[in-house]
């Protein structure tokens, strides 16, 4: 059984990243083909399942990190074809900043912040129970 805040606060956190995988559909959805067992954008009833996209976050006990307790942001591309590099990199940029951007509207009374730790982007800050 989860918390009902904890519910909540994951909750929006899934909104805001459907608002920003169908962002990224919009303007990276064609660049490569999909992979053959993947469903296409917007035929499934969560964008996780379809389109070339699949964003999300995975909460982090913060173990050994300089940040702490964080969800790790997920940007995954669902297709065969060889993305370079630097297309993936700037597709990761792209969602993260979308995130950044749109923290203060899913979590108005909260204090968020993206950060890169390593090679990885993380959602850190008030991540407490106390408001959802």
């Amino acid at each position: 059984m989860h918390h009902p805040r904890l519910v909540a606060f994951e909750g929006r956190l899934k909104e805001l990243f459907d608002a920003v995988d169908d962002q990224l559909e919009r303007r990276y959805g064609t660049l490569y083909p999909l992979h053959p067992s993947r469903a296409a954008e917007g035929t499934t009833a969560s964008p996780e399942q379809d389109g070339l996209f699949n964003i999300g976050a995975a909460f982090s006990a913060g173990y050994g990190s300089r940040i702490g307790r964080s969800y790790v942001v997920e940007v995954r591309m669902v297709t065969l074809a060889e993305v370079p590099d630097a297309v993936r990199e700037e597709i990761t940029e792209t969602a993260v900043q979308l995130v950044r951007d749109r923290l203060p509207d899913y979590f108005p009374k909260r204090e968020l912040q993206v950060s890169r730790e390593n090679s990885v982007f993380k959602i850190h800050g008030d991540l407490s129970l106390g408001q959802a």
